[in-house]
């Protein structure tokens, strides 16, 4: 077996990959029958000399390889035909951008194993950069505070090497007697935690953070039964009555809104579920959020003030309550937000080493157990020049049916 680290062709230029030449390195020791095989990159953090000095060969043509491992979409016109790939397709919610693609692959009899379809018999995700989303995406909030409020300049995210890098600039701010919020139980929020944390910003509890103040920086952690409530009032202690039955409860965020400065968006959005948040609730007096770092990024969704991605290269934008449009960020009348929506871009030589891990210990193994617990069999969406049974929903959206 034949594997190729495909070079990154989408723009902007993602420096990100799936191995390092540390972490191919012992998947080469683990599976001494596989074949690893470096795509030449000018963009990738880990250079071609890195692979090469490793003693795996880097090369422009990679034709010769089975199976195929990227980050992003691959453009329709370097897909190689008749080939196993690995990326990031965003076409399993029917995003309409890359149809094209999706009917390329079909085409060109590529089978497509999706990152996001990488799940486990219970449907739970084994694979992802959430956790580096969320690290990064604590630090530009705290980054977003500081130039709203011109109280400290932290550095750009990306030309940092690490996450260590980043904590050691948020050590040396002076917070303010802040209270922050967090949202989600998955690895987004764990990220954004662990920033949290290492800055050594006391955890309270949800009574505590609604009821008292404090003469220090705190942070409350929340899931989905703290800010959501059933219709009847009736009391809830099984997340999964939430999850199965979303349409029998309205928000309860407001009451955390009432005592929050800064918010931190790590969780993730069900479809049917109710908004933590509307624009109406944005005009309430009672509303006292100040910026808004949603790694979450659902545009005009339940975290109202999000009115789009910003970018890498512009992170930063405001949101007006009176007009429900979007402002500079500076003036009074704003919510700061900063709603980058690949985060994970900025660190992409942790984001590379941890994606790694779970891609070795998840997915490579599955090629040499006669893929013993189905884990390439959930994944694939394309065999043969058709949609897999598990994937064949998506039959409309290739024919352009909306």
């Amino acid at each position: 077996m034949k594997f190729a680290i495909i070079k990154e062709r989408k723009n902007p230029p993602d420096r990100r990959v799936v191995f390092s030449p540390a972490k191919l390195i012992e998947a080469k020791a683990k599976f001494p029958k596989a074949e690893f095989i470096v795509e030449s990159s000018d963009i990738r953090v880990f250079p071609d000399e890195t692979y090469a000095n490793k003693g795996f060969e880097v090369t422009e043509d990679v034709t010769d390889c089975d199976v195929m491992i990227g980050v992003k979409e691959v453009p329709i016109e370097a897909l190689i035909p008749n080939k196993k790939y690995f990326f990031f397709s965003h076409t399993i919610k029917k995003q309409p951008y890359n149809r094209k693609l999706l009917q390329a692959i079909l085409e060109k009899n590529i089978e497509l194993y999706d990152h996001e379809t990488i799940v486990n018999d219970k449907g739970f995700r084994l694979i992802g950069f959430g956790r580096y989303a969320g690290i990064v995406g604590a630090y530009n909030g705290f980054r977003a505070w500081g130039l709203k409020y011109d109280a400290w300049n932290l550095p750009k995210a990306g030309p940092l090497p690490n996450q260590a890098a980043l904590i050691e600039e948020l050590k040396r701010i002076e917070l303010p007697n802040m209270k922050i919020l967090l949202t989600g139980s998955g690895k987004v929020s764990n990220g954004a935690q662990e920033m949290l944390d290492a800055m050594r910003i006391r955890s309270v509890s949800v009574e505590d953070y609604l009821g008292n103040n404090f003469n220090e920086p705190v942070y409350c952690k929340i899931d989905v039964l703290d800010y959501n409530k059933r219709l009847d009032g009736a009391e809830v202690t099984d997340v999964f009555d939430f999850f199965n039955h979303p349409e029998t409860y309205e928000s309860n965020f407001m009451r955390f809104a009432k005592v929050t400065d800064y918010y931190i968006a790590g969780h993730f959005y069900g479809d049917g579920a109710p908004y933590l948040y509307t624009r109406e609730d944005v005009k309430s007096p009672d509303f006292d959020i100040k910026v808004v770092a949603d790694i979450s990024c659902d545009v005009d969704g339940p975290v109202a003030t999000t009115l789009r991605a910003s970018t890498i290269a512009d992170p930063i934008y405001g949101y007006d309550p009176a007009t429900e449009k979007e402002i500079d960020f500076k003036d009074d009348r704003a919510i700061t937000v900063m709603a980058v929506d690949n985060l994970p871009c900025e660190l992409p030589q942790d984001a590379s080493e941890g994606f790694g891990e779970m891609f070795l210990e998840h997915v490579i193994p599955a090629f040499f157990n006669n893929d013993k617990d189905g884990i390439l069999d959930r994944a694939k969406i394309t065999e043969k020049g058709k949609l897999t049974n598990r994937f064949s929903s998506l039959q409309d959206y290739v024919d352009g049916v909306e």
